[in-house]
């Protein structure tokens, strides 16, 4: 027999029903919501996202509050540069991703953004640095990455903190750059002998590992690793020029590889894999690569990348380049921005 208990219900003149106590819903998380049989009507709370919802027949809806969204994003910050010759290698720019990624220490995965419909968010592509300045912060929403180190050469000199540190050159021991837990990592000590022009400089850290130390006073140290994070597939990555593609994976954040002196018989030390530019024999060393936040004698400028449910339209962007691939996951968008300041909305 059914049963109905109350402790007490009142009515008004109003045929209202008045309840003393607060009505509860019956909660649910999303994947138990997700096996119910449910039909048009049925309500609950769903403690997986804190929000009430109804079902309409076909599909779970939020019951007032903003229009809430999840997105997923990877955000590069652009590399470190140097000055003048016998230079360490610069730092790579800082790296933060919500998605999975590998190859790099102290660098893992974070939680996606949460977003509302009709709010700007604002964007900033970083650009790679150069002479004696750290690369520039990129960022996307809350979400906020450091500039690689710079690493100054000449006599008495040395690498600089960063998101990750520049590589050690002249002076102060070879001296390297610290870098910053969850965006990078340490560049490398170099060594020296200033009176015989003989320097092999350590390498610039790297988003995924930490620059090497020059092996002797004629060889460069290389560039710290970056990390792969893959919200892009290999063939998406080489159309819109991104990243720096390894196998089946897409590579940030590497450091640049140490020069060497005039008189060094060895070679210079090679950029870390995703966008680290190579070491030079007596001359600043090559370029971090655009769009991978690698360090470099100029550092290589930053990116952000962010995937939507593609039930969401994205407005604004004024002043940002974008691209968008071909080809996404099934019911989702991706979205490139590789240079420029601007927001973004949704609608």
């Amino acid at each position: 027999m059914s049963e109905l208990k109350t402790n007490k219900i009142s009515t008004n003149d109003q045929n209202n029903v008045a309840i003393d106590n607060a009505l509860g819903l019956k909660s649910y998380t999303t994947a138990q919501r997700d096996a119910l049989t449910s039909a048009a009507g049925d309500m609950i709370y769903n403690t997986t996202d804190s929000k009430v919802q109804v079902y309409d027949g076909s599909a779970w809806s939020d019951l007032g509050g903003p229009n809430v969204f999840e997105v997923d994003y990877v955000v590069v910050a652009g590399g470190g540069g140097g000055i003048t010759t016998f230079r360490g290698g610069g730092g790579a720019g800082g790296v933060i991703s919500s998605v999975d990624q590998s190859g790099g220490t102290d660098n893992t995965a974070e939680d996606s953004l949460y977003l509302q419909t009709s709010t700007n968010y604002a964007i900033t592509i970083g650009a790679g640095g150069s002479g004696l300045s750290l690369g520039n912060g990129s960022h996307f929403g809350a979400i906020t990455t450091s500039g690689g180190g710079f690493s100054q050469g000449g006599n008495g000199s040395r690498g600089f903190d960063g998101a990750s540190g520049a590589g050690g050159s002249y002076g102060n021991s070879g001296a390297a750059g610290s870098g910053q837990v969850n965006q990078g990592n340490d560049g490398g000590l170099g060594q020296t002998d200033f009176s015989s022009s003989r320097v092999g400089a350590g390498g610039g850290g790297g988003a995924g590992g930490v620059g090497a130390a020059a092996p002797n006073k004629d060889n460069g140290g290389a560039g710290g690793v970056g990390v792969y994070a893959n919200i892009l597939t290999t063939t998406q990555a080489t159309a819109a020029s991104v990243g720096e593609v390894s196998g089946s994976n897409v590579y940030f954040g590497g450091g640049g590889g140490g020069s060497i002196g005039s008189n060094s018989t060895g070679s210079p030390g090679a950029g870390g894999l995703g966008g680290g530019g190579d070491g030079n024999n007596s001359g600043t060393g090559n370029a971090g690569t655009a769009n991978t936040g690698g360090g470099g004698g100029t550092g290589g400028s930053g990116i952000v990348i962010i995937k939507f449910p593609d039930t969401y339209t994205m407005g604004g962007g004024t002043g940002l380049t974008i691209h968008t691939p071909s080809s996404p996951p099934s019911g989702f968008t991706l979205k490139v921005f590789t240079a420029g300041t601007g927001t973004i909305s949704f609608s």
